[in-house]
């Protein structure tokens, strides 16, 4: 599966997600989570069209940002925002997602 497709299965989880989400935390971290993942998504994508000497800035700065969205995802476990489950689940996706940007990074080198 291509890294931009997985990434919008991701995205459409934590959407199904959101609609669990405590109101409190639905504008607070968890925005923050679901801005970062269409971030990624838009980077992601920005690169797959880049010429190959430009892709190499978008996809470091998109594995960037999936190491914060891993953080984010650990803290709204840790504050029982998100079920323990649910948090597995999408940490698995995310550690997937983080390889495959890192393989195509190593790739370009």
């Amino acid at each position: 599966m291509p890294l931009a497709h997985k990434i919008c299965e991701f995205y459409k989880k934590i959407y199904l997600l959101s609609s669990k989400i405590p109101k409190k935390d639905k504008f607070g971290i968890f925005l923050k989570i679901e801005n970062l993942c269409l971030e990624i998504m838009n980077l992601v994508i920005t690169a797959s069209l880049e010429a190959k000497i430009n892709k190499f800035p978008i996809l470091n700065s998109a594995r960037i940002k999936i190491e914060i969205l891993k953080r984010l995802f650990r803290v709204a476990c840790e504050l029982n925002i998100i079920e323990n489950k649910k948090y597995i689940n999408l940490e698995s996706d995310l550690q997937e997602i983080s390889k495959m940007t890192n393989g195509w990074i190593r790739y370009l080198k």
